[in-house]
């Protein structure tokens, strides 16, 4: 079984205190035309890693020590891709469960009860993915945006009965504060502790008053448009800061969202390019300290809050 107070990776399980900063929410390789297509998820690793290096050095040299693969079933999970990439940097990979939301949803798992895949998960977790020795690190579902649908509370239910057998954190891609608030009362009334969840694109929902909600229940607040062109850096940072001065800065979660290797492009870049790792660091949290974030809370934020929110077990 996982090690308390361990992040498990694609090379092993790694003592929380040996790593530095994280990011929480990035993507190495994503295949969003989903599980139907015919050579979906399909790429020859060193072909990535020509591509991909290039950026994990970059990251490497900022001092992000790991990183949270987010691309889980139903939009390009690739455990050999992965097993690849963490051999050529010292970053470390963190690989999902789970599945994506319903549209990618493989047919393979529409059918199957809440209990029976979170066995699957379980294994995932405890044993390793797909036959292999390489287990999962956490569970990563998503919602759509008008959900969670029958089949997406189907994938919550298991989700939270994976993480109770695990310890293994529940991350959640979801648009908005109405959603969130209705997977959370899933969650919780499957006996799920929310200190296991994170909300991940929290920053979709501009409204402060629905990320305090989150963090009062006991969630962890994730904004992953960190240097995104198309989202307010300004307005990030005052989302941030709010729930600093209220008291919850135990709760935020900072990332990028970035990357990736598309399977679908001739070159692997996918349409707009290959956006990088290095933003929080050059970029947001010189802007934190400008308003006032002390480096107290900067390490808070980003080394010591991932590594509490995906240690297994006596960490939480």
């Amino acid at each position: 079984m996982v090690i308390p107070g361990r992040i498990q990776t694609v090379t092993g399980s790694v003592a929380v205190e040996a790593l530095g900063l994280i990011l929480p929410h990035e993507h190495l390789f994503t295949d969003l035309r989903g599980p139907l297509a015919s050579d979906y998820a399909r790429a020859d690793p060193e072909a990535v890693a020509r591509v991909m290096e290039p950026y994990l050095a970059a990251a490497h040299a900022v001092g992000v020590t790991a990183l949270v693969e987010c691309s889980t079933v139903g939009v390009g999970r690739n455990l050999a891709v992965l097993q690849y990439l963490a051999g050529i940097t010292p970053i470390h990979f963190v690989a999902p469960t789970g599945v994506y939301r319903q549209a990618f949803t493989p047919l393979s798992l529409q059918e199957l009860s809440a209990q029976a895949l979170a066995e699957m998960w379980v294994r995932d977790l405890t044993e390793g993915i797909e036959g292999t020795e390489v287990r999962a690190g956490f569970i990563k579902i998503a919602m759509s945006d008008d959900g969670p649908t029958p089949l997406e509370v189907r994938n919550l239910k298991a989700a939270a009965l994976a993480s109770q057998q695990t310890g293994a954190a529940v991350v959640s891609h979801t648009a908005s504060g109405v959603v969130a608030r209705r997977e959370m009362e899933i969650l919780e009334s499957a006996g799920l502790d929310l200190a296991c969840f994170i909300w991940a694109h929290a920053n979709l929902d501009p409204n402060p008053a629905v990320h305090l909600e989150a963090a009062r229940r006991g969630a962890y607040v994730e904004f992953d448009a960190v240097g995104a062109e198309w989202q307010s850096q300004s307005a990030l940072v005052d989302c941030t800061l709010a729930l600093i001065e209220a008291g919850y800065a135990e709760n935020i979660l900072l990332s990028r969202d970035a990357g990736w290797y598309d399977p679908s492009r001739p070159d692997g870049r996918p349409e707009g390019g290959i956006r990088g790792y290095t933003a929080l660091v050059e970029e947001f949290i010189p802007a934190l300290r400008t308003r006032g974030v002390t480096d107290d809370l900067v390490r808070l934020i980003t080394v010591t809050n991932p590594a509490r929110a995906f240690a297994f077990a006596g960490n939480r």
